[in-house]
């Protein structure tokens, strides 16, 4: 299922596209939000992890704006309890995920994304 933690991870492999590859943009997208257990131990040691712009300028793509411009260094319970809504319950379970940079398109269907390449664009 794509949801934006795992969005979050993903950049375009196809042959020579080494710049510019990462965030996928998403593109007519149908969401579904699903409910997810708390846990901010989780959160907070997934934060490291995160690519903060490219993660708040996605949610806000999708019409979430819960989440600062910056990341904060406080990590109150609202501020977390907005990531988990952002990283785990906004599910992507229709569209595409589009390269900025070669403009190869992953399509997601049933809330799998395609990421696999056709031989001629694997590098």
């Amino acid at each position: 299922m794509v949801r934006l933690i795992t969005h979050n991870l993903l950049a375009c492999h196809a042959k020579d596209c080494n710049t510019n590859n990462f965030p996928l943009e998403f593109k007519d997208v149908q969401l579904e939000i699903r409910e997810a257990d708390f846990n901010p131990d989780f959160l907070k040691g997934f934060m490291p992890k995160i690519e903060w712009k490219a993660l708040v300028d996605t949610a806000r793509q999708l019409g979430d704006t819960s989440l600062p411009l910056e990341q904060p260094e406080m990590l109150d319970d609202e501020f977390l309890k907005n990531l988990h809504h952002v990283l785990l319950e906004i599910h992507v379970e229709e569209g595409s995920m589009t390269c900025p940079n070669c403009k190869h398109v992953y399509p997601i269907s049933n809330g799998i994304p395609n990421m696999l390449l056709a031989e001629h664009e694997i590098g």
